[in-house]
């Protein structure tokens, strides 16, 4: 990953110019590099870009599983939480949700031993269990595009372990003894299928292998009580100093391992303390950017979205990324994926464009609810996908937002009413645009907001988002 501090110093700008530094490394250019010639600072940079899926996976984690029973959208470790119905605008335990499927999941440890997962008769039904490992990579896919829809089961076994698994079960070795199951089940939100969807939700099975094929009945989960269970996971991420954040990377990389590919990484990070297997050692690491380096570093990662180098494609108002899953060497792109949509899948299974900015002649502004949008899909071509597609409401923060019609999300699901023409109007404000057109509305807040589209289970072949054959409608100003 190569970092430019003149990219850098402008990306923390803003927060270089209204907070203080130290004496020694006062601002009086707001154009000059700050830390010149300080290259233990610009390596924290990177370690912290690095180890920022890690972290973020870790107190997601935490914040998840830090209940006594399964409840709502939380569960302890090694039990399936079957969320039953669309999260609502409470939700902020993980950015960017949605409102089209119903997530049934668990974070799992397979240091000690593999857990057996499996998966009932899907029939004709859309669904995808992607398992991550602690870098956030989906190392594994079972689902409706990848493994069909008949009955299936997995062993998912950790770095180090060797042994023989029962017949019909399928070994899926993660790289980390922490894994997340983040199953999905495509619903359309009425009585009679979330019913249905609760039922194979209720078929899903998950026990550690000692205890397959027995009886066996899940631990009331640990609760620490000083765990923040309120502020939003990447609030506490982000506002942890760096001694603090490099405390818990190197604490998390003893069982969750660089690959071999990181090795490169791994060897600079050394440099300032952070050592695969050891704890941190923040003699290394200069007091003066305890703070400054996750402020700047954070800068970085969203930037990223702006400047990505290839990496995000920006169409008709719309950035998005056909890199996602799998990350490779690119910890830029991990980091802001894991900022921005933490648990995203393979760009074979979904691709998700994001507005960017609304194009209003010659000025480029971020939408508002004080306008008023219509994005138009001409007959016949609205987003070509296998699976489904929808279009997301979402704050300045990627949450969903409060409004009359509890609708957070808009898709073929609502019966959406087409043109003389056979084209479709979407409809995306914060007044309703009249009874006649609400089953096209997607109610905006009266402030900025950000629109995510999702094409799951993408065509592969023309006209397709993975080539660029199909282009992405704008959401224009009316």
């Amino acid at each position: 990953m190569e970092i430019t501090r003149r990219a850098l110093s402008l990306a923390g700008l803003g927060l270089l110019a209204t907070s203080s530094l130290s004496t020694a490394y006062a601002v009086d250019d707001p154009l000059a590099d700050p830390f010149e010639g300080r290259n233990d600072f610009w390596l924290a940079v990177e370690a912290y870009i690095y180890g920022y899926p890690l972290v973020t996976m870790e107190m997601t984690r935490r914040v998840i599983t830090n209940v006594p029973k399964v409840a709502g959208a939380k569960g302890p470790m090694g039990q399936i939480i079957k969320v039953r119905e669309y999260p609502n605008a409470s939700f902020t335990d993980v950015t960017a949700p949605n409102a089209d499927t119903l997530y049934t999941t668990s974070f799992i440890d397979v240091g000690k031993e593999p857990w057996v997962f499996s998966i009932p008769d899907m029939k004709d039904r859309y669904y995808l269990f992607p398992m991550l490992d602690g870098w956030t990579t989906v190392f594994q896919v079972p689902g409706k595009r990848t493994t069909g829809g008949e009955p299936q089961t997995y062993a998912i076994t950790g770095p180090g372990w060797e042994g023989k698994l029962p017949d019909g079960v399928t070994e899926y070795k993660s790289p980390t003894s922490l894994v997340w199951i983040l199953g999905r089940i495509y619903c359309t939100g009425t009585p009679e299928d979330y019913k249905a969807v609760h039922e194979l939700q209720d078929q899903c099975k998950l026990v550690p292998l000692s205890s397959y094929g027995k009886e066996w009945k899940p631990p009331i989960g640990k609760v620490d009580p000083k765990m923040d269970m309120k502020t939003a996971v990447r609030e506490q991420v982000n506002r942890m100093d760096a001694v603090e954040y490099f405390t818990l990377l190197s604490e998390l990389m003893k069982t969750n391992p660089p690959t071999a590919a990181d090795a490169p990484m791994v060897e600079k990070i050394a440099e300032i303390g952070i050592i695969p297997g050891k704890d941190f050692d923040k003699s290394k690491l200069d007091a003066h950017f305890v703070k400054r380096i996750p402020e700047i570093a954070f800068a970085r990662i969203m930037l990223h979205f702006k400047f990505s180098d290839g990496d995000i494609k920006d169409i008709n108002g719309w950035g998005y990324t056909t890199k996602t899953g799998i990350y490779g060497i690119n910890y830029l792109q991990r980091a802001l994926i894991t900022a921005i949509g933490l648990g995203a899948n393979r760009p074979e299974d979904a691709i998700y464009p994001t507005s960017t900015k609304s194009k209003d002649g010659l000025l480029s502004r971020a939408y508002a609810g004080s306008d008023d949008y219509v994005l138009t899909f001409p007959k016949g071509e609205t987003p070509p996908v296998k699976g489904f597609w929808s279009i997301t409401m979402y704050n300045e923060k990627y949450f969903f937002v409060e409004n009359p019609l509890n609708r957070y999300s808009i898709s073929a699901r609502q019966n959406l009413k087409s043109n003389a023409d056979g084209s479709i109007d979407i409809y995306i404000q914060n007044k309703s645009p009249g009874a006649d057109k609400e089953a096209n509305w997607l109610p905006a807040p009266k402030g900025k907001f950000i629109l995510m589209m999702r094409l799951y289970w993408p065509d592969d072949k023309p006209p397709s988002i993975l080539d660029g054959s199909w282009k992405i409608p704008p959401a224009k100003k009316v």
